[in-house]
């Protein structure tokens, strides 16, 4: 990258490009709009499905009219601009500390918390997710300063567990989706599955012998040709799309704040663990985007303002909220790095969500389409998992850890009624989604257990 950086980048002939190119691989480098917006929108087509999911499914989890929904998905891609302008520009905070990390990296609502907000919407309401998300925020900005602390609790095989529950826990929202959705008059018909097959087909195919841009955009491929298909079965309703505005900015509070302790607690825990694994993904990015690992201050920052972040977009409608993977990835393979690029993508999400009909078009995505195309995002955030988890050595104390944690979290989730004579919030926090449960278990266990000594070679020969 550096050796870029100095000349320039080379096309295939081996000719340098006009000499302004090497901006891009620099974080404060001033690419022309002409070279910094195809990489942008680049960015925005890896990551704006996968933003806007989680609130389409919480709204059909909350019961949400068309007009809610809209404002919902508005919200999701407003919020997801601001918080990633307040990443790549930190604000001033207190003495050395910023509000922000600084660093190259694309914001947007988390699959993480889907199967947790499943579980408050469908026993309370939108209300009760924001309120729960205010004190998330207070608990990320509380790691975020005091990160060397308490990162110990938090190696490899506890986050690689608790990302390979997540991925777990939400299969059935996929296969639900696929089938039509829960509720829907053809739930389960052949039309819903044969839709659903397709575009997953198309995605999968995509991802694995398309190249470059097609590869890049496979799920918002497969989304588009699902939908054309859909369309033939009159599956789509325009409906929500006649009555929506061009214009409308966020309503402050308009699904109100409320705070239930036992939701409070199973979203607040899952912000402890995400901002941990926020370190995963600000190390990739500074590792495979600038040859250097964060320093401690662009670590705090980046975790505080994810927390401050995320109480800001509780107040708007905006749920919560982290670092993109998906995004880190196109950062570590394209060493792209100027903060304009970032800035480019994050305005084109915030025009996007300030255009609510724009956001209604996206309400009226079948959910069959919606699962096909979701599905293998779901099995790789599984796989993410797994490939954290045999990051450590797969000894009889990581296997039980890691067996134990897995087993009771999507074990007591499952068994319907296994709680019921609990009180409600043991439910609550326990009994609706399995990260929770089976975070917690890993935790102890791996603080509990004792470590497997392991032998030096001379004493592998004496045995």
């Amino acid at each position: 990258m550096q050796k870029m950086e100095k000349e320039g980048k080379k096309d295939v002939t081996g000719k340098e490009t006009n000499a302004i190119s090497k901006e891009l691989f620099l974080q404060d480098g001033k690419p022309s709009v002409a070279q910094a917006l195809p990489l942008a929108l680049q960015h925005v087509v890896a990551m704006i499905v996968g933003c806007v999911t989680p609130a389409i499914i919480v709204s059909g989890v909350a019961g949400l009219s068309p007009a809610d929904s809209i404002i919902l998905i508005q919200a999701a891609l407003v919020m997801s601009a601001l918080t990633t302008f307040i990443q790549l520009f930190p604000l001033p905070g207190i003495g050395r500390l910023r509000i922000g990390s600084g660093l190259p990296v694309i914001m947007g609502i988390s699959f993480a918390y889907v199967p947790t907000m499943q579980a408050i919407a469908g026993d309370f309401d939108v209300a009760t997710i924001l309120g729960a998300q205010v004190v998330g925020g207070v608990v990320a900005l509380l790691v975020g300063l005091s990160i060397k602390q308490i990162r110990r609790f938090f190696p490899p095989l506890i986050t690689g567990t608790v990302v390979f529950a997540i991925g777990l826990s939400l299969y059935p929202t996929a296969i639900n989706y696929m089938a039509g959705g829960v509720g829907s008059e053809n739930y389960g018909s052949w039309q819903n599955w044969l839709v659903a097959l397709i575009t997953l087909v198309i995605v999968t195919v995509l991802n694995h012998y398309g190249k470059g841009i097609w590869k890049l955009s496979s799920i918002l491929i497969g989304i588009i040709s699902g939908y054309l298909i859909a369309l033939l079965f009159h599956m789509v309703n325009f409906s929500s799309v006649a009555s929506a505005s061009f214009f409308q900015l966020p309503q402050p509070l308009h699904f109100g704040m409320k705070f239930e302790p036992s939701s409070c607690v199973a979203i607040g825990v899952l912000f402890a663990i995400n901002s941990i694994q926020a370190i995963g993904d600000f190390s990739a990015t500074t590792t495979g985007g600038l040859d250097r690992m964060p320093t401690d201050g662009e670590l705090t920052g980046g975790i505080v303002a994810y927390g401050c972040g995320n109480i800001f977009c509780a107040f708007f409608g905006g749920l919560p909220t982290a670092t993109y993977s998906q995004n880190v990835g196109i950062v570590s393979s394209t060493k792209v790095v100027a903060r304009r690029v970032f800035a480019m993508a994050a305005g084109i999400l915030l025009v996007a969500g300030l255009i609510p009909k724009f956001s209604s078009i996206l309400t009226t995505i079948p959910s069959c389409v919606l699962g096909g195309a979701t599905v293998s995002v779901f099995a790789s955030i599984a796989m993410t998992g797994v490939k954290l988890i045999t990051a450590a050595p797969m000894n009889f104390r990581n296997t039980t850890i890691v067996g134990l944690a897995i087993a009771l979290g999507m074990g007591i989730t499952q068994a319907n009624a296994a709680l019921a004579s609990f009180p409600a919030w043991v439910t609550t926090i326990f009994g609706k989604s399995p990260v929770v449960l089976a975070t917690i278990v890993a935790i102890l266990l791996n603080l509990v257990l004792p470590k497997e000594m392991e032998l030096t070679e001379s004493q592998k020969h004496v045995k």
